[in-house]
């Protein structure tokens, strides 16, 4: 008998074929409240759920008694119940690597967008405003030669590190992270703490993962301690920011800009104060939201449920008790 798996939101017509080939295959493109209760007749069978934008309770598992894996179409897994998952032997397995590069070129668009400005003076020359030469009130800041500070220095950190580094000459310094001696070689990155790197960086960067150690874990006291012309970058998980303090920070001018793709709540609200903010450069969490990158992502998440459903270790498992328990 074969087995049975759920697939949520939109994979690519090849990816559903080669889960088809091995399972029986229940499909929601579009998962909303009309086919909640229709998604979960259907994962009360399963033993494998795939797909991205997943938000799972320790409820919704006590509901599937047959599930052995979830494969997340992300790196992120702060919306899973790791624990309760590894309780009850259910493997979590993510895409880290895959979209390493990708987000990488997304923080970087961001250091580079805010520092010279690049939405603002886009909308300045669209309204008509460029008459005559540009003055100071329109100088952005310099990005070669200063000095960026990765806030975590995993595989993310460590390749916007590169970019700086060695395109852009930038001296690295990075906290929040083990040391890496490699890349003290590599880029000459040096390890401080977070209070020295929030005060001598001119960039800083965060890359670290959503935990409870590291929710607003950059607070007020921590834009306090930036330059008052340090620009602040977040391609991370938005509540590592306390997004009222950041807003506090820039209206004030404790520091002189900011680039985000991720937000406290997200999609951001009309009426958040950031977006009344020149001085901000705002995307809608796109980190990976690449053609080529989306379907590397999809097609790691089918190998590994693939995997797992066949008995062989998945490519990638966050939860390494569950799989010596399988």
């Amino acid at each position: 008998m074969r087995k049975r798996v759920v697939a949520v939101r939109r994979l690519h017509e090849t990816h559903l074929a080669q889960l088809e080939r091995e399972f029986e295959v229940d499909y929601f493109p579009d998962l909303g409240e009309e086919n909640q209760a229709a998604f979960g007749e259907a994962l009360s069978r399963a033993h494998g759920l795939v797909g991205g934008k997943l938000s799972i309770t320790p409820e919704i598992l006590d509901e599937a008694p047959n599930l052995k894996i979830i494969a997340t179409i992300s790196v992120g897994y702060d919306n899973f119940p790791v624990e309760a998952m590894t309780r009850r032997g259910i493997l979590l397995c993510n895409t880290p690597d895959v979209l390493t590069e990708t987000t990488a070129d997304t923080g970087f668009a961001l250091i580079m967008a805010a520092a010279r400005r690049v939405p603002e003076l886009d909308r300045f020359v669209r309204r008509g405003e460029w008459q005559t030469h540009i003055g100071e009130s329109h100088f952005g800041r310099d990005v070669h030669g200063k000095t960026l500070g990765l806030v975590g220095l995993g595989r993310i950190g460590a390749a916007v590190a590169r970019r700086g580094a060695l395109g852009f000459g930038m001296p690295i310094r990075y906290s929040n992270a083990s040391l890496k001696p490699v890349l003290g070689v590599e880029l000459g990155a040096r390890r401080c703490s977070l209070d020295e790197l929030l005060e001598t960086s001119d960039f800083v960067c965060v890359t670290v993962p959503l935990t409870a150690e590291t929710r607003h874990l950059i607070d007020r006291d921590a834009f306090r301690r930036m330059k008052p012309s340090a620009i602040f970058v977040n391609v991370a998980r938005g509540p590592v920011v306390d997004e009222m303090a950041l807003v506090q920070a820039l209206q004030e001018g404790w520091i002189a800009g900011a680039g985000l793709d991720v937000y406290e709540c997200e999609p951001l609200s009309a009426d958040s104060p950031l977006l009344q903010l020149a001085q901000v450069v705002t995307l809608p969490h796109i980190g990976s939201a690449t053609h080529e990158t989306r379907a590397a992502m999809a097609q790691r998440a089918v190998d590994n449920l693939i995997l797992a459903l066949k008995g062989e270790r998945p490519i990638d498992v966050v939860n390494e008790e569950a799989w010596g328990a399988s």
